[in-house]
């Protein structure tokens, strides 16, 4: 007797097609964003950073808090790389413990504000009508704040803290995010694959999150990535204007706000900082930009 073969049912050839299919986009999406010289220089440059920021405590020659006023000011040397600051502390080990606080920041604000952003985004654009009015009236007046009148209220009400820093970044900037989320779902919700799975019995919930979001989530990852950016400035320009993080905590913020006025007797204690703020910077906004060009379905390959 011949013995039988089994042959795979629909649901396991879908499931083979899609697996299939997501490895070919997988190799398609690495293969432009490796041509991108640029952005391979931006994620080795994101890469060293957070290595950085991470093992500050082992790399830093001195203690970043540790005051020592007969070395006020001494310009880079073999003893102090980067040089001194007012109070005779070591501005290289201050740069290596304020990228923990400046990178995080970026990290932690752009997680909320994605996370927010896309469950907004997800519910307007799939269930329409009423809710969808709704919520993007909540998005029109998220965008309507005056984002530093925002930060100076909580920080007044609060206190200064690297906490509340990041939750009112993360809570002010997710209206983008929902935006191209909702967008995504708008068009997404009126294709073939969708109609299939509600005629199979999909509830909305497996529908919205198993199906649609997948499908939606190139947008989302070059929004966080060049959010990550965004927040890094933001913390930056707060810090700067002396609402950010409270000293003697150091962050590239507050380390250029302290050497604008001696910028002309120690040119060393703005120049590290902006410099290590610009360069942070660059590489998200490089990545964020290979990516964008590497997800987008409209380029030929």
């Amino acid at each position: 007797m011949a013995n039988k073969i089994d042959k795979p049912d629909s649901s396991q050839a879908a499931d083979y097609g899609l697996q299939k299919g997501a490895q070919t986009w997988g190799v398609i999406f690495w293969r432009r964003f490796r041509r991108n010289r640029l952005a391979q220089v931006g994620a080795v440059i994101m890469l060293i950073l957070y290595v950085i920021a991470l093992a500050a405590p082992w790399l830093a020659p001195y203690d970043p808090n540790a005051t020592d006023i007969r070395n006020r000011l001494k310009p880079p040397s073999a003893e102090h790389w980067f040089g001194t600051d007012r109070y005779g502390r070591d501005v290289f080990s201050r740069m290596l413990y304020g990228a923990r606080i400046s990178l995080s920041v970026g990290f932690v604000a752009v997680g909320i504000s994605v996370t927010i952003g896309t469950l907004v985004g997800a519910i307007a654009g799939y269930f329409g009508g009423v809710v969808d009015n709704v919520l993007m009236r909540l998005v029109d007046i998220v965008i309507s704040l005056p984002g530093l009148m925002f930060l100076i209220l909580v920080i007044a009400l609060f206190g200064r803290s690297i906490i509340h820093i990041m939750v009112v970044i993360g809570l002010l900037s997710w209206p983008g995010v929902a935006r191209l989320v909702r967008g995504e779902f708008l068009s997404l919700r009126e294709r073939e694959f969708v109609e299939a799975a509600r005629a199979v019995g999909v509830d909305d919930l497996r529908l919205m999150f198993r199906h649609l979001l997948p499908n939606a989530i190139a947008p989302v990852v070059v929004a966080a990535t060049l959010g990550v950016a965004g927040a890094i400035i933001t913390e930056a320009g707060l810090s700067y204007l002396g609402l950010g993080v409270p000293p003697p905590a150091p962050s590239w913020g507050n380390m250029v706000q302290e050497g604008q006025q001696l910028i002309r007797r120690a040119w060393w204690l703005i120049t590290f900082p902006g410099a290590a703020i610009l360069i942070a910077v660059m590489s998200f906004n490089l990545i964020g930009d290979a990516l964008r060009d590497a997800l987008d379905p409209r380029l030929t390959d």
